[in-house]
């Protein structure tokens, strides 16, 4: 198949045609993607075995965890605009090469700081992937069947999400663990196959200078948020390192959009804040995202520490929010309502259910899993419904040929959001649960540290009350946040579609 250049997608009212394997494209896409994803979550099932292995302290499992998803956020926004620049093909494929490449080099680590670097390695292929994969969704789909594509993109990181901890545990209890990190090897070998032989080429074909001093800025104030948010729970959020690290990172994302708005060609053009669809997409973003970072990090410890389920059975028990996810999302549920109900329509419909199902996990998950499992299911529809509608827009509301930038400013969302999620919900966590400690416990720091200060068996129930208020108020909390959030976000694009309306 011959490649071709493109600069926009082909518009469907005057031109009937189709890219005609585009389906085929999408498959491809879907299994780059779905690299990337395992990789963020089979992690976390190795744990104990690199603890023991390779003699990781609790700050090298962090790093370890933590490099892949920094290097990622920091590099996201300008492996946008370089995909633009220089072919959304090319940057995917060297994305997928790059990724394999650290995934052999995490699997033969021999010291806890070879698979540190590894796995920083891994997360600049990891970017290219999150960037050109949306991007390239944009340059093949029309506008009617973008909100599907879109959607079946989104399924296959929910999928992600479900198989990484079932997968790894499986592989860890008959291989070693390098074999979590090997397993990405074929498929990313397949996935450049198939880019390399069926996906278009297509970038920006403007010839606009690269703006390097915005790329160093946007990598800089990324890395330098990015780090504190990851740094605050375990570090405090007044010392000194989170502190340096978010002023460094604020300050340097001002000159960046000061810089951003005086460049003569910009890799984020500011005036995109200027369009209320834009600004309402990106509000509802962050706040999906930190509904969804934040309850994934309370969900864990609710069914482990407060139900009292072992890790393999946590794991099982959230997949049901992952598998509604992928049905709604498989089946094209979301992108056949979409145009019935409108995206403003479908965001605020979606975050209300996220919203709901977060509020019902605290009220009716307190005592078993059988109130949680509705909050679940709850959360999976509202996931199904508004995500795919927030990527869509944000796409939609940028020029074609900055698709790479769109899909940069998409996955940069996704960290940021994921990132204050667990931070604020998790700063919520600990007050309400330092606040209703009993005194034998006071200034315990975890649920593990105050339980071996008690005595007694009512002083332990004490506790475990305690901590289970904390994780309640938090979800609370987070369901308040998402549903606000889905309301400005429709507030604006109701606004956004009445003035294109009235102009039209």
């Amino acid at each position: 198949m011959t490649s071709t250049t493109t600069d926009s997608p082909p518009d469907t009212a005057a031109e009937p045609h189709r890219h005609p394997t585009r389906w085929l494209v999408l498959a491809v896409i879907c299994l780059a993607q779905l690299t990337v994803l395992l990789d963020n979550t089979v992690l976390t099932v190795a744990i104990p075995s690199l603890t023991e292995d390779l003699g990781a302290a609790t700050s090298d499992i962090q790093w370890m965890i933590n490099a892949y998803s920094l290097v990622q956020a920091g590099l996201l926004l300008t492996a946008g605009s370089a995909a633009d620049r220089y072919g959304r093909k090319k940057l995917l494929a060297a994305g997928l090469a790059l990724f394999g490449m650290g995934s052999l080099a995490a699997a033969l680590s021999q010291t806890a700081g070879q698979l540190i670097a590894a796995r920083a390695g891994m997360g600049i292929g990891g970017a290219l992937l999150m960037t050109t994969t949306l991007a390239v969704i944009v340059q093949v789909f029309d506008a009617d069947e973008r909100p599907k594509a879109i959607g079946l993109w989104g399924a296959v990181s929910s999928l992600g999400f479900a198989a990484g901890p079932l997968i790894g545990g499986a592989l860890l209890n008959h291989y070693w663990w390098g074999s979590i990190f090997l397993i990405n090897l074929p498929v990313a070998l397949l996935g450049l196959l198939a880019v390399l032989k069926w996906v278009p080429e297509s970038k920006n074909p403007s010839g606009d200078r690269p703006d390097l001093l915005g790329a160093l800025l946007s990598m800089i104030g990324m890395t330098g948020l990015v780090f504190a948010i990851i740094s605050g729970p375990g570090h405090g959020w007044t010392s000194q390192r989170v502190l340096t690290s978010g002023a460094v990172g604020l300050v340097t994302l001002a000159f960046f959009a000061l810089w951003e708005r005086r460049c003569p060609y910009p890799m984020l053009d500011m005036h995109f804040f200027r369009n209320s669809r834009f600004v309402g997409a990106v509000s509802g973003g962050i706040l999906v995202a930190f509904g969804m970072g934040g309850s994934f990090f309370l969900l864990g410890q609710h069914l482990q520490l407060v139900l009292h389920y072992d890790p393999l059975e946590t794991g099982l028990r959230m997949t049901p929010l992952a598998l509604v996810i992928v049905v709604l999302n498989f089946t094209g549920v979301g992108a056949r309502l979409l145009p019935k109900i409108g995206t403003p329509g479908a965001i605020v419909g979606g975050m209300g259910l996220l919203a709901a199902g977060l509020a019902s996990i605290a009220v009716l998950g307190a005592d078993g899993y059988s109130g949680m499992l509705l909050g679940l299911v709850l959360m999976g529809v509202g996931i199904a419904l508004s995500m795919p509608a927030m990527a869509n827009a944000i796409m939609s509301a940028i020029p074609p040929e900055k698709a790479g930038v769109g899909a940069g400013v998409n996955g940069t969302l996704q960290e940021c959001g994921n990132g204050l999620g667990v931070a604020v919900l998790g700063a919520v966590l600990n007050s309400r649960f330092a606040a209703l400690l009993p005194g034998v416990a006071a200034g315990a720091g975890s649920l593990p540290a105050a339980l071996s200060r008690a005595h007694t068996d009512a002083e332990r129930t004490e506790i475990s009350d305690a901590f289970a208020s904390g994780v309640q108020a938090s979800q609370l909390v987070g369901a308040v946040a998402v549903m606000a959030g889905g309301v400005l976000a429709a507030v604006l694009l109701w606004r956004a579609e009445r003035a294109e309306r009235a102009e039209s």
